[in-house]
């Protein structure tokens, strides 16, 4: 194997990783919480991973690997997005009351 060749396969190995903690951070969260949590750690972790693995999918080709990812990172972005809307709002109210 080329190091070009060991060099993409640490990128596949290190998105997976990536997308991998995702899980971990769940469930750490979930145990703490004693209840079923997704933390925002979650969604960074997807993205990340999701990221990495998709442009891991392109070097390969491999279409279905490519619009797996792809399409799962409109979701994280858009979880993302409301997350940090909901982080916003008592900003804006706080604002909106002292004006």
């Amino acid at each position: 194997m080329n190091w070009t060749e060991t060099l993409w396969l640490g990128v596949g190995f290190t998105g997976q990783a990536l997308f991998s903690m995702r899980f971990l951070v769940q469930w750490f969260y979930s145990e703490k919480a004693k209840r079923s949590v997704i933390p925002v750690h979650f969604w960074y972790f997807s993205l990340a991973g999701g990221l990495t693995l998709l442009t891991y999918a392109i070097y390969k080709r491999d279409p279905v690997f490519i619009v797996g990812q792809a399409s799962g990172l409109f979701v994280y972005a858009r979880n993302l997005y409301w997350v940090h809307q909901e982080e916003a709002e008592p900003a804006a109210l706080d604002h909106h009351l002292k004006s």
